[in-house]
């Protein structure tokens, strides 16, 4: 797996969601997730909560990348949201997080939940995709953006 678009459905891409804060953020993604995979909101809520716990998993730039294993799952799945204004996240540079994208694993996924892990990482760190994810005027959009479509169909 080496590319977003296999982690996302256009059900898991979110923009203009409202949090008020981490909590409320992560009880939205798990319905979210539950919403696009048929897993359950608060096995989502609480393992992420949970991971949550041993360190921020917010890495800068208003960018995180929250993550759980849960049970029942075939493969890793995503969920990106931009919310509509930043919340605190204790990120490592101190500033808030807009940009979300959630993974979530099957609990024996080690290898293929590392990889996913630095895929997202890897393409959220280029600050000219960051700007154009902060700049996308939809969901649609925001799917496009993260499967690659525009880099496909340019090909």
């Amino acid at each position: 797996m080496t590319e977003l678009s296999d982690l996302l459905t256009p059900e898991a891409v979110l923009a203009g969601m409202a949090a008020a804060n981490k909590k409320t953020l992560f009880q939205q993604l798990g319905a979210a997730a539950a919403n696009a995979y048929e897993v359950d909101a608060r096995q989502v809520t609480d393992g992420l909560t949970l991971r949550e716990k041993l360190g921020s998993t917010g890495f800068g730039s208003g960018i995180a990348i929250p993550h759980a294993k849960l049970e029942g799952l075939r493969h890793v799945v995503g969920v990106f949201v931009r919310l509509n204004q930043p919340v605190d996240f204790a990120a490592i540079d101190d500033l808030p997080v807009d940009l979300i994208f959630m993974l979530l694993s099957p609990v024996g996924a080690g290898a293929e939940h590392l990889k996913a892990l630095a895929c997202v990482s890897r393409k959220l760190r280029d600050r000219n995709f960051a700007a154009k994810l902060r700049g996308a005027g939809s969901p649609d959009a925001l799917f496009a953006l993260l499967a690659g479509v525009e880099t496909r169909d340019a090909a």
